[in-house]
């Protein structure tokens, strides 16, 4: 893959993307260690990012398949690059700038994922998009894993209003980098639909595949329970049942891990079942809340997130692959902005209800409830035609 020059340019831009959708939230954590954001601000500036990505993915996904996919990614990335410093210049100062530039940033973020999912697919031949899939996966586990021991090193030396403007040129490499698809344009064909139809018809295509609304249900329903619960129950087992936050730190970690040799296992790994191996990896993640629910050592909590990680990674990739082979190329942009709609929209969701839900129930009921919707979302997703091999 590495001596295909279009699909290194991809590689690389993707990376940086995805380095760059990490470290925003990051940074700004650290702009509150050191005073200069509050809580209070860190959490409307990650509340209005997260609101520009709900309202940009279908638009991007739209823009996409009506235009270029390179140019949504070029134009995506550009606005994202420059929110960066206009975050910067309200650190500690205009507020309305901070937001402002925080809610670009995240549209410019959900404009660019569908647009890159189909320009994988015009890029990359159809035998080595697993590969290549794989290989971009694994580069942002990488980055990730080895890149906040970094950043908070560089924060100590230069502050967040630098790291902020790192985080643009981040934004700028992927969008000046990749290459050019080889899906062109139908722009001069005449009058179009209107955005909402032309998303519509998107649904209808991915309602034309039953193994993608079950496997983009377990998804959902995995992420929206599970992630979501073990997001808020992780710190406070860590700090209530094991006096320490080593195992919250080795957790997070033995999951970066996990995924990182799910890429390394799915790069060569052809099963004759995708679709089963796929949905049973997803169902892994429910051995998360489960060691959260017990009294179990701090070793079983981490081997939870290592499976958890590898299961997770397992499962993006063969969708991912599954998604780029099966869905309609011209409507490939937009299935994949409802797959991100869906699965990423709903978890701030279940992170803003669970931690009152724990109040009210007590994390042992509400942890079990998860356990058993991570469980049960993909074994009924299997039961569904088509999802043995993730396609017709």
């Amino acid at each position: 893959m590495l001596r295909d020059r279009a699909f290194v340019r991809l590689w690389i831009a993707t990376t940086a993307s995805g380095l760059a959708t990490w470290a925003l939230p990051f940074v700004l954590g650290l702009a509150v260690l050191d005073r200069t954001l509050t809580g209070t601000e860190l959490g409307l500036a990650l509340g209005v990012r997260t609101a520009g990505f709900l309202a940009a993915v279908p638009a991007g996904g739209v823009l996409a398949d009506r235009h270029s996919r390179r140019g949504v990614v070029l134009w995506s990335g550009l606005a994202a690059a420059a929110a960066c410093p206009v975050m910067a210049a309200g650190l500690g100062g205009s507020k309305a700038l901070l937001l402002a530039g925080a809610a670009v940033a995240g549209a410019g973020q959900g404009a660019c994922r569908p647009a890159f999912q189909a320009l994988t697919a015009e890029v990359v031949e159809p035998e080595r998009r697993q590969r290549a899939n794989a290989a971009m996966s694994l580069a942002v586990r990488v980055t990730t894993l080895v890149a906040p021991g970094l950043t908070a090193i560089a924060a100590a030396v230069t502050g967040p209003g630098a790291l902020l403007l790192a985080t643009g040129v981040l934004w700028l490499t992927a969008a000046l980098l990749p290459p050019r698809g080889t899906m062109g344009t139908d722009g001069a064909r005449g009058p179009r639909a209107s955005m909402l139809r032309e998303f519509a018809d998107g649904v209808r295509e991915a309602r034309r595949h039953p193994w993608f609304l079950a496997g983009l249900g377990a998804l959902t329903t995995v992420i929206a329970t599970g992630y979501s619960a073990s997001g808020v129950a992780l710190p406070l087992v860590s700090r209530d049942r094991y006096e320490t936050e080593v195992v919250l730190a080795a957790a997070l970690t033995a999951y970066t891990a996990g995924a990182l040799a799910g890429a390394v296992l799915v790069a060569r790994w052809r099963p004759r079942a995708p679709g089963w191996i796929a949905l049973a990896a997803l169902a892994c993640y429910g051995l998360v809340p489960l060691s959260l629910l017990a009294p179990v050592p701090p070793a079983a909590v981490v081997a939870a997130y290592v499976v958890a990680g590898l299961g997770i990674e397992v499962f993006n990739v063969l969708w991912f692959t599954a998604t780029q082979r099966e869905v309609e190329p011209s409507k490939l942009a937009r299935v994949s902005s409802l797959d991100f709609l869906a699965s990423y929209g709903l978890a701030p969701v279940g992170l803003a209800l669970f931690a009152p839900a724990m109040d009210v129930a007590g994390t042992t009921a509400v942890l079990a409830v998860c356990v058993g919707a991570c469980f049960a979302a993909p074994a009924a997703a299997a039961l569904v035609p088509t999802t043995r091999r993730f396609g017709r």
